[in-house]
């Protein structure tokens, strides 16, 4: 297939009110080795694109400008190296960047089949939600069969992924949301009990639903206060994980807490990890979570698909919080 040599894709432009996103037009990249290209369907929007935006997190060594950690789409090219993976497939990616344009190289190790269950379009959110939740709550926090487990932001893509796969695997799943929509929309994605964290303590609720004991792990994204809160609502031996400071990442800790109760605090990041640890988290997808989608005991919650040129919309939409699921660009 003949490819064209240009494509649209989405920079950062810094100005004096601040950063903005723009269409430009740059070269195709090629596939080099261990690479597929890919020609987008559509890419996730996560929050960690809009710290990029914002100078916060910038892209590891060799990695593409444009933003965009994940993307679907159709394989157009594939390195002679790559096996297993053939033009004319339907994938999504985990990327380190790129995601935000029409046609994106990804790691063959970074590579998944679209679910047969899924759309096209809406497999673009799968592949950074899910490699983040295995990741932390399995392999760091090293969940349990029979343990409780929290998760924040119970309707961000993460936490709508974490609830629905924490539910399949038999847990019970307590999260927080701002908003009794909110709340409502996490119950029925299996949240044994959604807390509204504007009007409700979950550090009390969580305890009382437990009867005193707490729970086992916690997967935060919002950093500040709620560490310590988050310490108090751990059972004995509880683990901590946090993946994201949106409230601070300096803190005050009491660890006579932590000491007392045997508890465990981690911090992981994904992007800058080598594929080498990637694909040992992909192949844990492959075999334990994308046949739950098969099964209809997954389902990706896509909030809304922008065109790819609204991309500083999409940006605006995730910073005003009101979506539930994954927000879409699609080229």
């Amino acid at each position: 297939m003949a490819l064209p040599k240009t494509m649209m894709a989405i920079a950062a432009e810094r100005t004096e009110p601040g950063a903005k996103l723009v269409a430009k037009e740059i070269l195709v990249p090629h596939p080099g080795p261990g690479q597929i290209l890919i020609k987008v369907a559509s890419a996730g929007v996560n929050r960690a694109d809009l710290l990029q935006v914002q100078g916060h997190h910038p892209p590891p060594p060799g990695a593409p400008d444009t933003p965009g950690l994940e993307a679907s789409g159709t394989v157009v090219a594939v390195d002679q190296a790559v096996s297993g993976i053939r033009e004319g497939d339907e994938v999504c990616v985990l990327l380190s960047g790129g995601g935000y344009a029409e046609y994106a190289v990804a790691s063959a190790l970074c590579t998944l089949p679209v679910p047969k269950s899924v759309s096209l379009t809406d497999a673009g959110g799968l592949p950074e939600v899910y490699f983040t939740v295995w990741s932390n709550v399995f392999d760091t926090a090293r969940l349990r069969p029979g343990e409780d487990f929290l998760v924040h932001g119970g309707s961000s893509g993460i936490g709508t992924a974490a609830i629905q796969l924490m539910h399949a695997r038999g847990h019970r799943v307590f999260t927080t949301a701002g908003s009794q929509e909110k709340c409502e929309a996490c119950v029925k994605l299996g949240a044994t009990r959604a807390i509204d964290y504007r009007n409700e303590d979950f550090v009390a609720l969580v305890k009382a639903e437990t009867n005193g004991k707490g729970v086992e792990v916690i997967l935060d994204m919002v950093g500040g206060d709620y560490v310590m809160r988050n310490l108090q609502t751990l059972a004995r031996g509880g683990r901590l994980v946090n993946i994201a400071y949106q409230k601070g990442a300096k803190v005050e800790i009491d660890f006579r807490i932590v000491q007392a109760r045997m508890l465990t605090m981690g911090a992981t990041g994904l992007r800058g990890r080598p594929d080498s640890e990637k694909v040992l988290i992909r192949d844990h997808l492959a075999r334990e979570v994308w046949p739950l989608f098969d099964t209809g005991r997954l389902k990706p919650v896509t909030h809304q698909v922008l065109p790819l040129a609204e991309a500083d919309r999409a940006h605006q939409i995730m910073r005003e919080s009101g979506h539930i699921g994954k927000i879409l660009l699609a080229p």
